[in-house]
């Protein structure tokens, strides 16, 4: 089976301000390095916003999809026939939801920096995870490309 045209998709990219503190963090890197002489100091500047920039980049590169029949969301594919209700939080709900409502059999996709996310019930009896937790830009987007997605399934 060929795979569809991806009726949904997006990259939950790191926020602006933290490409600001990779640079900050090469300045941090440049100034320990400073007593050693300028070839150094150009290293540590380098070296340390290359670094971090690294981990922002790969911490930013996580993607939520629904492609064909399942809903791909990190590592995780899950076919939409297991899931259930779709349920869009606004930034109020999110917070409690990551917080005092959560629970720990939950799969959550969870980036603090996003403030919506959606809520989606596990409908299969042999999985013990109760919900899924994506946090999104765009929740009400997911949640129409999941209903659609179970509508052709």
């Amino acid at each position: 089976m060929q795979l569809s045209a991806s009726p949904y998709e997006e990259r939950l990219t790191a926020p602006r301000s933290w490409w600001l503190i990779c640079v900050l963090v090469g300045v941090a890197m440049a100034l320990i390095f400073l007593p050693f002489g300028t070839l150094p100091l150009l290293g540590g500047l380098v070296g340390g916003t290359a670094v971090s920039a690294v981990v922002a980049s790969s911490y930013g590169s996580i993607r939520i999809r629904v492609v064909g029949d399942s809903l791909i969301a990190g590592d995780a594919k899950i076919p939409v026939k297991a899931l259930g209700e779709a349920e869009v939080l606004d930034p109020e709900e999110t917070r409690a939801w990551r917080t005092h409502k959560a629970d720990t059999r939950a799969f959550m996709l969870l980036r603090a920096y996003i403030p919506t996310a959606l809520r989606v019930q596990v409908t299969d009896p042999e999985d013990p995870t109760p919900y899924l937790y994506l946090s999104t830009r765009e929740p009400e987007r997911l949640a129409a490309a999941l209903e659609a997605a179970r509508a052709t399934a």
